[in-house]
């Protein structure tokens, strides 16, 4: 029988919570070092020696892990159980990239045939598109792939789409230029169609529900521009929603492609919504293989030991940081330029998802949620906010990614070394630097150490291994849910905004009454900024 209970009524936490401190920097030896790792998907691995934890800390997680029955949680989602419980709803992200439980079925219909057949017909029309068999108004072959799309319609696939951008051109499948569009302000838009020939552009409009505001009125945008070029816009769409959405059949797109409510936007990058333009840009082939990677790593997910676990060990010891340390945030930093869009998409799958204050049952929590998530690249990062990270106030937990070779060689060699050389140079160093830090008379340039760390590092950075990425920290994410016994598969605090949203541009459009005298004044006092600029000086 599982049992769905809150963190703190757990025997286990309120052993890890009397337990001492542990001291990293002193207990830092080379033997830690070489000894805790633990193979992944995909040929990487993960190196939790830089970690806060020590022997008698991990025994006490793989207690917590096994008394909140993370891994039987796990197979519970992925036999098709009412998981979201906010919205009655199954979660099927997995089964997207392939069955590891029992048949799911839903009204009748075997879910993993759904995602397969949506699949096949995807990768059928992006090998046409792709070999010119489908072509513009005009008659050119298409060259452009436009998503339009916001939050998990644009995140998760701007970030793999620009992680496997070279890496797919080295491999001779980079067919078409995939572009990405996703803020209501039209400077996004004008920015992004300027850039393009709209004569040899397709656009792929990304909404489940066919009434997503800052997507439909950015396709109306899209629209207008491809009209005034002299082109019919239906001859340059494609839809991907859901089959009860107006846009679904519609004969103003070229074709439709549909995903589903048991998919939630931060993790639909697995499915059509991702899907469509990677096949498109990539090649089926491409996305085959992320979905492959990711496949990979749910499976070893299903591993109860931690240290056989990557992806659990992970999530536990982000749950002792988070819950016995008290460290309020964590920063994911990818020594890995194509990576760049990674940490944004880790903020909304991670914010979005464990951002709660009441458990499953609609109770409030008397503990900690999920952390706040920032990232950039390494180097960047080193000559931004890795400052506070060595010397602020507060220690934040640091998770690296790195890889041994490029996405296109050759490299360049100056100094002695290569480019990438330096790039893993930069990466061990700092690592080390944070956890053992340096004495100094002069207290400015001294730095105090037992700043902690995650590794993940593989050797080369392609669709698997991409994959096995997004794979590790949507079930990291999953794993810390259902320790915390949170919802992590709705999002109730985007909705408030969006109602408020819609009674302010009644105002702002229309000049009608908001019903809040605040809101009221709000908007009066911005919209009066638009005179001030024309007043004289005195």
């Amino acid at each position: 029988m599982v049992h769905f209970k809150d963190l703190d009524t757990c025997e286990a936490y309120k052993a890890l919570k009397k337990g001492g401190t542990f001291n990293l920097k002193a207990s830092l030896s080379p033997e830690r070092v070489s000894d805790s790792w633990i193979q992944h998907a995909a040929g990487m691995k993960y190196c939790y020696a830089f970690a806060p934890v020590d022997a008698p800390a991990l025994t006490k997680l793989q207690a917590l892990a096994d008394e909140q029955q993370l891994i039987e949680k796990y197979r519970m989602l992925l036999d098709g159980a009412i998981m979201n419980t906010g919205e009655e709803r199954m979660v099927l992200h997995h089964l997207a990239r392939g069955r590891l439980g029992a048949p799911v079925l839903w009204n009748g219909k075997d879910m993993e045939t759904f995602y397969r057949e949506e699949k096949s017909r995807y990768y059928e029309f992006a090998r046409k598109i792709r070999a010119g068999n489908i072509r513009a108004f005009g008659g050119k072959p298409f060259a452009n792939v436009v998503q339009i799309g916001i939050g998990g319609s644009d995140l998760g696939p701007r970030a793999a789409s620009i992680a496997l951008s070279r890496w797919a051109a080295s491999k001779s499948r980079a067919a078409l230029k995939p572009w990405f569009i996703s803020n209501v302000d039209p400077d996004d838009a004008d920015w992004v169609l300027s850039q393009l020939d709209l004569s040899e552009t397709l656009f792929v409009l990304v909404s489940k529900s066919g009434t997503t505001q800052e997507t439909l009125a950015n396709e109306t945008l899209v629209r207008e521009r491809l009209r005034r070029a002299g082109m019919n816009p239906d001859t340059h769409m494609v839809a991907v929603t859901s089959k009860s959405s107006p846009l679904a059949g519609n004969p103003h797109y070229l074709d439709s492609f549909y995903i589903d409510d048991f998919i939630g936007g931060r993790y639909s990058t697995s499915s059509a919504v991702g899907g469509v333009i990677l096949s498109i840009a990539y090649g089926p082939e491409t996305f085959e293989e992320f979905l492959q990677g990711a496949h990979e790593a749910d499976t070893l997910a299903l591993e109860p030991s931690i240290f056989r676990n990557p992806v659990l060990m992970d999530a536990m010891i982000g749950i002792y940081q988070r819950n016995v340390l008290g460290w309020p945030c964590t920063a994911v930093l990818p020594y890995a330029e194509p990576l760049a869009r990674f940490p944004a998409h880790l903020q909304q799958l991670d914010m979005e998802s464990n951002g709660k204050s009441v458990n499953r049952a609609g109770s409030p929590l008397s503990y900690s949620t999920g952390p706040v998530v920032f990232g950039e690249p390494g180097t960047n990062g080193q000559h931004s906010f890795y400052q506070l990270l060595h010397q602020g106030t507060d220690p934040v937990p640091l998770q690296f990614i790195g890889f041994l070779k490029n996405q296109i060689s050759p490299d360049m060699s100056s100094e002695g070394s290569n480019s990438r050389q330096k790039l893993l140079s930069n990466l061990v160093a700092q690592i080390v630097a944070f956890s053992l830090g340096k004495n100094d008379e002069n207290p400015n340039k001294a730095f105090a150490g037992n700043r902690p760390s995650t590794l993940i590092v593989g050797e080369e950075l392609g669709a698997r291994q991409l994959g096995a990425l997004f794979s590790h920290f949507e079930n990291k994410v999953m794993f810390q849910g259902f320790a915390w016994n949170i919802n992590s598969f709705d999002q109730e605090g985007v909705q408030l905004g969006k109602v408020l949203a819609k009674r302010a541009l009644g105002a702002i459009a229309e000049g009608k009454d908001t019903g809040d005298p605040r809101l009221n004044a709000l908007i009066s006092a911005v919209l009066s900024v638009a005179h001030q600029g024309d007043a004289p000086h005195a």
